[in-house]
């Protein structure tokens, strides 16, 4: 288990109402479906304790609110053959009564934070390393925000980071040409995935934050906010990552786990491709 970071707590987003996966999400959270062996909901718990993220937050909808207390207790949860412990984390747990935005749930998490640095993982994104040493680098001596990108072959359906002529972070774009229309096209294919780290300062970010089109605050905006102070740094993935946002993704996710695992600690402390 990897030394505790004092310095940071650790934010679960969970919530949101699946409307793609149907019929799997019935009586159901998302975050509580099966992938590889696991509940959904293991993975990101998983990487904030492999970071040595000890107090987490998860944030979900009310509607089954509950079957997260069930299924993780207060977050020190043992294996069921065996008994060897899977979990030892102090869990806190929060209600979005209605669909807000990411970045509404992480302005949920001021009190629970109490001033320290905050890493926030998407309960539906699963990743084939944890990213640890990144993490830990930032939570000892970054400061503003950390984005982690995955180079991808059809930017035009995601975040994307636009460089300047430096390599440094100019802009966050979301779905550039449709939802964001001052790109034509996506200014790069590194595609900002569900792994943030935040300096205590977010919050102000999101107080400052107004609601986009479609109701809600939306991290984007807080990753702007950093690039427009030229307060974020990039930090490419190792392996695989993947959003479990549909049945296919589900099935590829779950054959991914079962190959490689997820998870995994890197050996060397090296980051490829750090920019900032």
């Amino acid at each position: 288990m990897a030394p505790p970071l004092a310095e940071a707590r650790g934010l679960v987003c969970a919530g949101g109402e699946a409307s793609r996966l149907e019929e799997l999400t019935r009586v159901t959270n998302k975050h509580l479906l099966p992938v590889g062996r696991w509940p959904m909901i293991y993975y990101p718990l998983e990487l904030m304790q492999r970071c040595g993220i000890r107090e987490v937050l998860i944030v979900t909808g009310q509607q089954h609110a509950g079957d997260f207390i069930d299924l993780l207790g207060d977050g020190r949860i043992a294996e069921r053959s065996g008994g060897a412990a899977l979990f030892d984390l102090e869990l806190t747990y929060r209600v979005q009564t209605r669909s807000g935005g990411i970045a509404e749930v992480i302005g949920m998490a001021e009190a629970f934070a109490d001033s320290r640095k905050l890493v926030v993982c998407l309960g539906d994104n699963v990743f084939e390393f944890a990213e640890t040493e990144a993490v830990r680098r930032f939570v000892e001596s970054g400061s503003g925000g950390q984005i982690f990108v995955k180079e991808v072959p059809d930017p035009e359906r995601f975040g994307v980071v636009a460089y300047g002529e430096h390599g440094e972070v100019v802009d966050i774009v979301e779905k550039a040409g449709t939802v964001d229309r001052r790109y034509e096209r996506p200014p790069s294919n590194d595609a900002v995935v569900g792994l943030y780290c935040y300096s205590a300062d977010v919050f102000d970010i999101v107080r400052r934050l107004t609601p986009s089109s479609r109701g809600e605050l939306e991290i984007t905006d807080i990753n702007r906010a950093y690039a427009e102070r030229s307060a974020i740094t990039v930090s490419r993935v190792s392996g695989w990552w993947r959003d479990a946002g549909t049945h296919e993704a589900l099935a590829r996710i779950s054959a991914l786990v079962n190959r490689t695992g997820a998870n995994k600690v890197r050996v060397d402390a090296a980051e490829p491709g750090d920019r900032t």
